[in-house]
C-alpha cells in the first residue's frame, strides 16, 4: 500500500470514529477534528466556548499537532490552564492542498500516538 493510501485509510478511519462519536454520524470535517484536539489538549471537555476561545483551541491544536514537525515548541500553561506555544520555525509556504495534507498527516499522526487507530 503508498503512503498516500495508507494516509487516505487512516484519515477515513479518524474521521470515522470522531464523527460517529461526536456528530451522531455525521461527517467531521478538517476544522472540526482540529477544534476537538484542542478540546482535548486543553481538558476542559465538558465546557461551552465563547468564539474567541474556539479560535484560541484550534490554535493549539495546530501548535501541538505541528509540534513534531519542529514548527512549534510547548512553553507552559497559564493561570487558567491554558496551554501556549512558541514558533521554533515559520511553517513553509504551502499551498491549500498541500496544508490539507500536512494537517490530515499530523491529525493521523496525534491519533496513533495516542492508539486510537493503528
Amino acid at each position: 500500500m503508498s503512503r498516500d493510501e495508507q494516509l487516505k485509510n487512516r484519515w477515513n478511519k479518524v474521521v470515522e470514529i470522531l464523527s460517529n462519536q461526536f456528530a451522531e454520524g455525521e461527517i467531521l470535517d478538517l476544522d472540526a477534528i482540529i477544534y476537538l484536539i484542542g478540546v482535548q489538549e486543553l481538558g476542559k471537555v465538558h465546557q461551552t466556548f465563547k468564539k474567541d476561545e474556539k479560535l484560541n483551541l484550534m490554535h493549539i491544536a495546530i501548535c501541538r499537532l505541528l509540534e513534531p514537525y519542529g514548527y512549534y515548541e510547548f512553553e507552559f500553561f497559564d493561570k487558567d490552564g491554558w496551554p501556549h506555544y512558541k514558533v521554533k520555525e515559520e511553517l513553509p509556504p504551502l499551498k491549500a492542498g498541500e496544508q490539507s495534507v500536512l494537517m490530515k498527516e499530523a491529525i493521523v499522526n496525534y491519533f496513533l500516538e495516542r492508539e486510537v487507530i493503528n
